[in-house]
């Protein structure tokens, strides 16, 4: 079984470097110069010729990529590895297993749902989609993030103070600002 293990974004630069978005929890040792990689959709194979980080991005070169014209042509395009052979952590979590799964808090109430996940130099964060239409990033640490259930298809959140009551505050302030309006509003003379 193939696995995903980053999509290719814009060119960077004119030389065939381009810009990935992440999606291994390791890749210091999936972008090593000389591995080859399949793709979706198929353009052919793609050899890793170098891998660096740019701010808190990863750049990589790939020796059929020579220029920029080439490199925007392959843009959007997921690279892949043979997860055969590849031995996956307990709590290693690929993003098409994430995304559509209900997220609730301790006392099981529901807040929102998983949208995507961006792996980072430092951490992880999950793209959550509130009940409220509002989009949060979520640190993917143990102590936030404590539970995750295939199965149930939902992730348990343990949020600091903020970080999604502050989207639900914004949403109760703006009700209560209207309602003052409209009082406002029905005692003038």
């Amino acid at each position: 079984m193939s696995q995903v293990v980053a999509r290719l974004g814009k060119p960077h630069g004119i030389r065939g470097e381009v810009t990935v978005q992440v999606r291994t929890d390791d890749p210091e040792s999936r972008f090593v110069p000389g591995a080859v990689f399949t793709t979706e959709p198929d353009i052919g194979a793609l050899t890793l010729e170098r891998a660096r980080w740019h701010r808190d991005r990863l750049l990589l070169t790939f020796e059929e990529v020579g220029d920029r014209s080439r490199a925007e042509e392959v843009r959007n395009t997921e690279i892949l590895i043979d997860g055969a052979d590849d031995e996956v952590e307990d709590d290693a979590w690929r993003v098409e297993e994430l995304v559509d799964l209900a997220v609730h808090l301790e006392d099981g109430t529901r807040v929102g749902t998983v949208t995507d996940l961006t792996v980072g130099a430092m951490q992880d964060l999950l793209h959550v989609r509130t009940l409220a239409g509002e989009d949060v990033l979520v640190p993917f640490v143990e102590e936030i993030v404590p539970e995750v259930d295939l199965d149930d298809r939902r992730v348990l959140l343990t949020p600091p103070p903020g970080l999604i009551e502050a989207v639900d505050d914004e949403d109760d302030e703006t009700a209560d600002s209207d309602e003052t309006a409209e009082s406002a509003e029905g005692t003038a003379p």
